[in-house]
């Protein structure tokens, strides 16, 4: 590694740093000293790094928008359902070309706790990998493999908290007050009651409370998701120390994405609901620094499933913008599909996604239809209200549709987490069993089959149709259905997430090449969104999104006007009948020789003034130059 590059961005970096870690620990410790620690850390790592990766953060960090480019396509799946071990994950890396992914999360990887582990979010290792999926080599190998193919890997760093079976907490179990510093424990219930007056309960059904008695402790420990997950100590700065080896460790092993699982919890302060603090964001800004300096190829996600106004913030939107994660979880836009399709009216979705900020031009989001945790109902009561409705009786009606409780659901999904206190209630289910594939394949009728298909078809037409990067799930491709088998396993039984995580079914997969079948249908189709979103610059991130209105609320219109690679404009017709769009729709939006990339068959123009789209069609207008050429990150 050439230490004239490391030293330069050092010195870029550190005047950045200093304030952020004296915010932060200023009056427990010697800021100067922690600096040094931190800084030498990274300076370590970067000397370490493997050829092939120092020579891809130097290409990084010649197009720093890399990430944003139309081309990149997600692919996201758990590595023992997909591949059974990591080098069954290799071997069926060509599927995933088939799709033309080019950045692929990779869910529980590391070793985790035997056992109810909430889906191998409780980490007993972030240093090795699960025995049963293989090696740390093995995961090297994995990653080298996919930048061969031009792939960024994604994997968590399930930072909030560890297991209670991590060597930190079997440590502190036996005496050590270091490390029971590393995590918020209590001699009795007077803090723990202070703080429980104002938290909110995020698994009320299955892991009540916030706290939990540990009698090795002699206390009781946080556990904000599960008894068995305690909380980290971020006010330490060991804590802060120990997680950034993490991160760099695996920026080393070839991670190029770390997904920090549970950021917004990551700073407790009485009074409040602990989440999404001021330290949460100093803490994610050190992050991100001190990754700069030792991998500048890296980059850093947010997983912060919390409201709008507090989501943009992660991507760096403060007062004065700040480099914070390049990344974010666009939960707004997946929540709004779901209620488009389920009320068959835009409407509420164009006023929320109007409202919502722009994003920093150096950032960007992660779109999906769902993911591999629940469906909550993060519908704001302002956007509600916006729109004429009444935000509780609107998340209870998309709780009760897509469970399938409700008058004409097509949806075939199953209730999570219910909380009668506040009537909240997440949905599980994969997004063909929500869009009522399973149920309409069941009764043998192929009109309403060929409706279903065409709602899973709409909701990936839309998400991939806005900048940042799409996600499949894995077996969404195939319009896979419920697996209720995880009924069967004690340390399953209790989750209905598990429903949506079924094995892949390769059999199954190898129907995408048979002619008529449900599986090419839909395979092809999310094959042809993520080919046209390459061929097209115009869908990259960076320029702005323009939310249109137009007389019938079926209609989501969108545009994107990017300031040198083109402009975008999408329609889409959540109804189950035929909507009607003004044909002066694309001179509105600004295109001057607009060409219809996807979805022309399902355009008619019937009328001069109108065109007619059929029932939950997509289209997509395109205005680009083509001699654009794509990178190759």
């Amino acid at each position: 590694m050439n230490d004239e590059r490391v030293e330069a961005r050092v010195r870029h970096w550190t005047p950045a740093l200093r304030p952020l870690l004296d915010a932060l620990y200023g009056s427990v410790t010697d800021v100067d000293a922690l600096l040094d620690r931190t800084v030498g850390l990274a300076c370590a790592a970067a000397r370490s790094r493997r050829p092939a990766l120092q020579a891809l953060d130097a290409r990084r960090e010649t197009d720093p928008a890399w990430f944003q480019h139309s081309s990149m396509v997600g692919y996201v799946a758990y590595a023992e359902l997909f591949g059974g071990t990591l080098k069954g994950v290799a071997d069926r890396l060509d599927y995933l070309s088939e799709l033309h992914v080019s950045y692929f999360h990779l869910m529980k990887v590391l070793r985790s706790r035997e056992g109810a582990n909430d889906g191998g979010y409780a980490v007993v290792d972030y240093r090795d990998v699960d025995p049963a999926l293989g090696t740390w080599s093995d995961l090297e190998y994995v990653a080298d493999e996919l930048h061969e193919r031009g792939v960024s890997l994604c994997l968590d760093v399930v930072m909030n908290h560890t297991a209670r079976e991590h060597r930190w907490a079997e440590l502190a179990r036996g005496g050590s007050q270091r490390h029971r510093d590393y995590y918020l424990v209590y001699p009795d219930r007077t803090e723990p009651d202070r703080f429980e007056a104002t938290l909110p309960e995020v698994f009320p059904e299955i892991a009540p409370g916030n706290f939990t008695w540990d009698p090795d402790l002699k206390g009781w420990v946080w556990t904000t998701f599960n008894t068995y997950q305690w909380d980290l100590n971020y006010a330490n700065p060991d804590v802060l120390v120990e997680m950034l080896q993490v991160m760099l460790d695996l920026a080393n092993a070839g991670v190029d994405v770390m997904r920090l699982d549970a950021v917004a919890f990551t700073w407790k302060r009485v009074g409040t609901n602990c989440q999404n603090q001021p330290e949460a964001h100093l803490i994610a800004q050190v992050y991100r620094a001190l990754l700069a300096i030792a991998a500048p190829g890296v980059l850093m996600k947010a997983e912060a499933i919390v409201a709008p106004s507090d989501l943009l913030p992660y991507l760096g939107v403060h007062r004065l913008e700040r480099p914070e994660c390049h990344l974010a979880y666009h939960n707004q836009l997946m929540v709004m599909l779901w209620s488009s399709l389920a009320s068959g009216d835009a409407g509420l979705a164009g006023a929320a996604m109007q409202a919502l900020p722009p994003t920093p031009s150096s950032a960007g989001w992660v779109n999906y239809v769902r993911c591999h945790d629940d469906i909550g109902w993060a519908v704001s009561d302002a956007d509600a209200t916006a729109v004429g409705l009444s935000g509780p009786a609107h998340r209870e009606f998309l709780a009760r549709f897509y469970r399938g409780d409700f008058w004409q659901s097509f949806a075939d999904g199953v209730p999570f987490s219910s909380n009668p206190d506040n009537g909240d209630e997440r949905t599980c289910g994969t997004a063909a069993a929500l869009c009522g594939v399973g149920k309409a394949a069941r009764t043998g009728d192929p009109a309403a089959l060929d409706l279903a298909v065409r709602r899973l078809e709409l909701l990936y037409g839309v998400m991939f149709g806005f900048p940042g990067v799409p996600l499949v799930y894995m077996g969404d491709e195939l319009a896979l259905d419920n697996d209720a088998a995880y009924l069967a396993d004690p340390s399953r039984a209790d989750d209905s997430r598990w429903i949506h995580r079924p094995e892949m079914p390769w059999d199954l997969a190898d129907r995408r090449t048979t002619v008529g079948s449900l599986q090419q249908r839909v395979f092809t189709y999310v094959q042809r969104l993520a080919a046209t979103r390459v061929e097209h610059p115009a869908l990259s991130a960076g320029g702005e999104v323009i939310i249109h209105r137009h007389a019938d609320s079926a209609v989501f219109a969108w545009a994107l006007h990017h300031p040198s690679l083109g402009r975008f404009y999408g329609l889409a017709n959540f109804a189950a009948r035929a909507a009607t769009v003004p044909a002066l729709a694309l001179e509105w939006a600004g295109m001057s020789a607009p060409s219809v990339v996807l979805g022309a068959e399902l355009l008619h123009r019937d009328h001069p003034a109108n065109w007619t789209l059929d029932p939950y069609a997509v289209v997509w207008f395109v205005d680009d130059d083509d001699t654009v050429v794509q990178p190759t990150v």
